[in-house]
C-alpha cells in the first residue's frame, strides 16, 4: 500500500514525512483493518513519545501520522465483534500505533463507531479526537449540566467549535473567547457571546463560570483560574493549569478513545446538531504540506483525504 511515514524525528513542522510503499497492515485479535478515505492529525503529534516507541519503549519507526480515521473495513480479525467488511467507520487510531496517513490502518475495533450517514468520509475525519476532547473536557472531567455557564478558550478554533456546539447542544450557556476573526465561526456554531482576547482582558468582561474548558493555555489559562465558581473546573487541554481556582478543581487530561461517546457524537452530527470545522483538505500525497499549513495557523481542522 501506500503511506506517509517519517523514519526520524524532526523539527515538528513536517519535516521528513514521506509518502511510500509500507506493507498492508494485518488485523490482530481485537483489530478491524480500515480502508482510509480520510485522516485528521494534530500539529504536534510528531513530538509525542508515541510517535516514535511503543508501550514497551521500543523503536517503532517508520511511523505513519494521523489518529483521526474514517473509512470502509476491509478485514476483520477473527474473533472480533460489532463490525462487518463493508461497515463506515470513524474513530482514533491507538497513539503508539500506526495512524490513518495511508489506505489501509489497522485499529482496534473498540475504538471505533458506525460513521453517521450523513457525513462525507472528509467530514466524519474532523470529528474523532477534537470531538472526543471537547465531550471528555465538558462532561466528564468538567460535570457541565444544563443551565451552566462554560467559557471556551479558542471557540472559533477546530477543537472549542465542537465544545462550544456540544454545550450549547447541552443547555449551556456559551461564552467564546479567541482571536477576533474567529468571532463569526463562534457565534455561528451557537456562541451566545464572543470576547475578543486581543482587545480586552476576558476576566474583566466574564463574570465567574461553572466551567473554563482552555485550548488555547499561556497567560491565559493561569488567569482563568479567578473566573472559576465554587465547586467549578478549570480544564485544560494544552497544559497543568498553573494556578487552582480558590473553591474549584483544576484538571489537565490527555483524551482517550471511547465507543459510547464516539455514538453520541455520531447521533449529534446525523441530527444536525454538531458538525465539524474542516478548514483545509489536503490529498494524502500532500501530507507534509498539510502540517504545514497547520503551523502557519489555517484555522479549524485539516484532513487528509486518501
Amino acid at each position: 500500500m501506500r503511506a506517509v511515514r517519517i523514519h526520524k524525528s524532526p523539527d515538528g513542522d513536517g519535516e521528513g514525512l514521506v509518502l511510500e510503499d509500507a506493507p498492508r497492515p494485518y488485523a490482530a485479535t481485537g483489530d478491524v483493518v480500515v480502508q482510509v478515505r480520510a485522516a485528521g492529525f494534530v500539529p504536534d503529534e510528531l513530538d509525542w513519545p508515541g510517535t516514535w516507541v511503543d508501550r514497551a519503549g521500543r523503536d517503532r519507526t517508520p511511523s505513519v501520522p494521523g489518529h483521526d480515521v474514517a473509512g470502509v473495513v476491509a478485514d476483520v480479525a477473527y474473533g472480533t465483534a460489532g463490525f462487518a467488511v463493508g461497515d463506515r467507520v470513524f474513530g482514533l487510531t491507538d497513539w503508539h500505533r500506526d495512524g490513518a496517513a495511508a489506505e489501509y490502518v489497522a485499529v482496534e475495533a473498540r475504538n471505533l463507531a458506525p460513521m453517521p450517514a450523513s457525513l462525507s468520509f472528509t467530514e466524519a475525519a474532523a470529528l474523532p479526537l477534537a470531538g472526543l476532547t471537547c465531550w471528555q473536557a465538558l462532561f466528564v472531567h468538567g460535570g457541565l449540566r444544563a443551565g451552566q455557564t462554560v467559557v471556551v478558550h479558542g471557540g472559533g478554533g477546530g477543537t472549542g467549535s465542537l465544545a462550544v456546539q456540544l454545550a450549547r447542544d447541552a443547555g449551556a450557556h456559551v461564552i467564546a473567547t479567541g482571536r477576533a476573526r474567529a468571532a463569526e465561526v463562534a457565534l455561528r456554531m451557537g456562541a451566545h457571546a464572543f470576547v475578543d482576547v486581543e482587545s480586552e482582558r476576558f476576566e474583566d468582561a466574564v463574570e465567574p463560570v461553572d466551567v473554563i474548558f482552555d485550548t488555547i493555555g499561556g497567560d491565559l489559562l493561569a488567569r482563568s483560574a479567578s473566573r472559576i465558581r465554587p465547586g467549578g473546573a478549570l480544564v485544560s487541554i494544552t497544559a497543568p493549569p498553573p494556578v487552582e481556582p480558590p473553591d474549584g478543581r483544576a484538571v489537565f487530561f490527555i483524551v482517550e478513545p471511547d465507543r459510547g461517546q464516539l455514538a453520541e457524537l455520531a447521533e449529534r452530527a446525523e441530527a444536525g446538531r454538531l458538525r465539524a470545522h474542516v478548514g483545509a483538505v489536503y490529498p494524502l500525497a500532500e501530507t507534509r504540506e498539510a502540517f504545514e499549513a497547520k503551523q502557519r495557523g489555517v484555522p479549524g481542522k485539516v484532513v487528509i483525504e486518501v
